[in-house]
């Protein structure tokens, strides 16, 4: 199954309106962590999965990458990326990232933010990706956490007054589907253990370099809503270099 929920109308607007569609990398609260675990890109050719507005394209771009090739399921997050993040070495390319195809060492660096919880077969795609970065490139990801993803309706418990009282955990090691609530519409997504995460990539011939759960940054507190995402991670950011 592959699901383009982000050519919505109604969906891909409610999406517009979210920070880190406004204020690209700097609106997103996890970017003072990622920033950290990303690679040297210059003369690097870097493949983006799931790039959405391709703000970490031009992030590459910006870095001296030699080429960027940005690849989203959605036209309308394309188009935008192509409005907002272009330049000369950045291609853009409307594809689900299950079908892309690439000859063996064609990148240095993978990237993927928020993306693979998307994807049902992780294992495969994962396989996939050792054999199109080279030896000693890099592959760099953030997924929704799988604490966040257990339960499904990744929505706090709250009491008769609408206070929060905490977030369910539950049916962890039952992998697979889910149905969730995004901005208010139904989306489909899938679990995964942490175990699996990180010894798909190992079994695969990479070596794990950097494992961050990223706390919300100290200049996003004041927003609302950010304090209560000190009581369970979101996000889980990986880095790992191919062997």
């Amino acid at each position: 199954m592959k699901e383009n929920k982000y050519d919505n109308d109604v969906f891909f607007q409610k999406y517009s309106q979210m920070l880190r569609s406004q204020k690209g990398l700097q609106g997103a609260g996890e970017w003072s962590e990622l920033q950290k675990m990303l690679p040297a890109f210059a003369g690097q050719r870097v493949l983006d999965l799931g790039c959405g507005y391709g703000w970490h394209c031009k992030y590459a771009a910006d870095h001296q990458a030699s080429s960027v090739l940005g690849t989203d399921i959605s036209e309308k997050m394309l188009q935008k990326a192509r409005e907002i993040n272009s330049a000369p070495q950045i291609q853009y390319q409307r594809i689900a990232m299950e079908d892309l195809d690439f000859p063996d060492e064609s990148f240095d660096v993978v990237l993927s933010s928020l993306a693979f919880h998307y994807v049902q077969d992780f294992g495969t795609l994962a396989a996939r990706i050792a054999q199109w970065v080279r030896p000693g490139g890099h592959f760099v990801f953030s997924v929704e956490h799988p604490v966040f993803t257990a339960y499904g309706t990744q929505d706090w418990y709250y009491d008769q007054n609408g206070k929060i009282l905490h977030f369910p955990v539950d049916n962890y090691y039952y992998e697979g589907r889910r149905e969730a609530v995004f901005l208010g519409e139904k989306v489909i997504k899938y679990h995964r253990t942490l175990t699996t995460y990180l010894n798909t990539l190992l079994i695969n011939g990479f070596e794990l370099q950097h494992v961050v759960e990223p706390q919300p940054p100290a200049e996003m507190l004041h927003l609302e809503g950010m304090k209560d995402e000190m009581r369970r991670p979101m996000m889980l950011l990986v880095a790992a270099v191919r062997k």
